[in-house]
């Protein structure tokens, strides 16, 4: 077989080699035909009874979860119990065969269709990359159906066949995900999926490369194909020569070294070689990240993602997480950081994160009620979010981060509830620390370009990324037909950051990073030569950002940043780029 090579998007980083295994999808295109009156019923009992199935088998999943898996499989899982139990998903194909008389098979995927259609409608990468978890819904209850169960392989020792197995899909459900405790797995190849899908998020917290959005390469692979997986660069190579696959094992041998050599640099300050201190800071998604933050050398948390406290409930508004449910959250990761700061973003809840059983929530868009505007219009969510961060103040150094700051109006009214729930506390003699530190988060233009406004009210700011560009640009990361327009060092993303950090220093205010700009070495030194001191990152990351900062010399980039910030030539501010990290500093 000829050698050739798929090009995706890269979601995590290091090499692999491999067998493909090919995990094929319950097929949707299924058997249509109707069936007579007197049988609806019994068609009605069997969609039921495998829907019942499914539930079984995501709770017995659930049960055996490994004390060390990623505390995103969970939250996953219970989006898929919760989207199994919509009337939406569970209901309405009942009625298809009660008044259409499709068969059961038909009438379920009838649904999806219309479910999926809806999402291909919603603006947010991540919220539209959740049709997927519908999609995959139906695909275990049609396996159900249809009895077409695929299962992966299970390990039975390594040899030339399954080690290093590298898993192929159209998409990967957390469901499926949990087969691989049990299997010598080291990769992921999927046709579809973004930088947010399930995939991504998964392989990142378990440190596995994956390439994802391919198209079709589980059409273009075979079974036990030979895999290259270069997922930093976001490259497969198919059916590799000898020589090739011998080239990899050596950068894969070296990256293997540099990375326990990078481990050695965890006590060490991240201070460059002209002296200048940069703050390095680990974003969080659970309590329990906080012990990986701690263990890559973080100065804090950057960025506690709240929201995750919120997924998977059902119930609607009586099962969110009560304020102690929260405050037990909150105060383990305070305490586990041992006085460094902990920055807790507010509620950043869209319709991707459904806090209620209802149609609006699972389909709010990405410029519609989300993030700060669902905070303010919901105030009894968010003042029992605020009272939790606050009396967790009490045990260590916190920070409150509110996400999508656009108007003055919202900065007062976050700032109004924040005192009344330090009114309350007081009235009740609850600990609390009076001087906590409130920012924003910088991801909306008009917030960038209207800082003077902001920075008056505010102790920090601090800087998302990942929206800003996708706001800025008007481009959606995980639409492939355009995903080639994503560009983090645009000449209007290079100066919105110059505006933001220039009116920060002028407040004297500190201004972080916390998107995925900051995670990426080759901006590191771009970032600190245009004055950013703080940079927020997964943790894995941390140790080679690291590692550039003290290679490093700000004074020696302040020509390359006048240049970069004075032209508007793409290719220019890359070549640009690519000359800063190429310098060797002197002392």
């Amino acid at each position: 077989m000829a050698s050739f090579t798929l090009q995706g998007i890269p979601v995590s980083r290091g090499i692999t080699i491999g067998r493909a295994h090919l995990l094929r999808p319950a097929a949707m295109d299924v058997r249509h035909y109707l069936i007579a009156q007197e049988q609806v019923e019994a068609e009605v009992e069997r969609l039921q009874a495998a829907i019942a199935q499914v539930q079984l088998d995501l709770q017995s999943i659930w049960a055996e979860l490994p004390t060390d898996a990623p505390t995103e499989l969970g939250a996953f899982l219970d989006v898929h119990a919760l989207i199994l139990s919509d009337p939406m998903v569970s209901e309405a194909p009942l009625d298809i065969i009660r008044t259409r008389h499709y068969n059961a098979e038909w009438a379920l995927v009838t649904q999806v269709d219309v479910l999926s259609a809806q999402f291909d409608e919603i603006e947010d990468e991540y919220l539209r990359e959740r049709k997927a978890d519908i999609q995959q819904v139906a695909e275990r209850v049609l396996k159900i159906l249809t009895g077409s169960a695929d299962q992966l392989p299970r390990a039975l020792g390594v040899d030339e066949r399954n080690a290093n197995m590298i898993v192929v899909a159209k998409d990967i459900s957390p469901a499926d995900m949990m087969q691989f405790r049990d299997v010598a797995f080291t990769g992921f190849v999927t046709d579809e999926g973004g930088t947010n899908s399930h995939t991504a998020i998964v392989s990142r917290s378990l440190g596995i490369p994956a390439v994802v959005g391919l198209g079709n390469a589980s059409q273009l692979i075979m079974q036990d194909d030979w895999l290259i997986i270069d997922s930093d660069a976001g490259v497969v190579i198919v059916a590799p020569s000898a020589l090739l696959i011998t080239q990899y094992r050596d950068q894969q041998a070296v990256l293997i070294k540099a990375k326990k050599k990078l481990g050695k640099l965890r006590k060490t300050p991240a201070i460059t070689r002209d002296g200048v201190e940069i703050t390095l800071l680990a974003n969080i998604e659970m309590p329990e990240d906080a012990h990986a933050a701690i263990e890559a050398g973080a100065s804090g948390v950057g960025l506690f993602r709240s929201e995750f406290l919120f997924m998977g409930r059902t119930g609607g508004e009586h099962q969110l997480p009560s304020e102690e449910e929260q405050l037990i959250a909150y105060k383990l990761a305070v305490q586990t950081m041992k006085g460094r700061p902990v920055t807790i973003r507010t509620l950043d809840v869209g319709a991707d994160k459904p806090l209620e059983h209802n149609e609006h929530n699972i389909l709010n868009p990405a410029l519609g009620l989300r993030a700060i505007r669902y905070c303010l219009k919901e105030p009894q969510i968010f003042m029992t979010q605020l009272r939790a961060i606050l009396r967790a103040s009490a045990f260590g150094n916190v920070h409150i981060l509110i996400p999508m700051i656009a108007h003055a109006f919202e900065i007062d009214q976050s700032l109004a509830m924040i005192e009344k729930a330090k009114s309350e506390l007081r009235a009740e003699g609850i600990a609390f620390d009076e001087d906590i530190k409130i920012g924003a988060m910088i991801e909306v233009p008009a917030a960038a370009l209207s800082l003077p406004m902001f920075v008056k009210k505010l102790d920090f700011l601090s800087i998302g990324t990942n929206d800003l560009i996708q706001y800025t640009l008007a481009i959606d990361r995980a639409d492939h037909e355009v995903a080639h327009l994503y560009n983090d060092t645009h000449p209007a993303i290079l100066q919105l950051l110059d505006m933001t950090v220039t009116a920060a220093e002028r407040a004297n205010i500190p201004v972080a990073i916390c998107g995925g700009m900051a995670g990426d070495v080759k901006l590191t030194r771009l970032l600190v030569g245009m004055g950013f001191r703080e940079l927020s990152m997964p943790a894995a990351i941390l140790p080679e950002i690291k590692q550039e900062i003290l290679g490093t010399n700000v004074r020696e980039l302040e020509g390359s940043i006048r240049k970069i910030l004075r032209t508007y030539d793409p290719k220019h501010i890359q070549e640009i780029l690519v000359e800063m990290r190429e310098q060797v500093f002197a002392i």
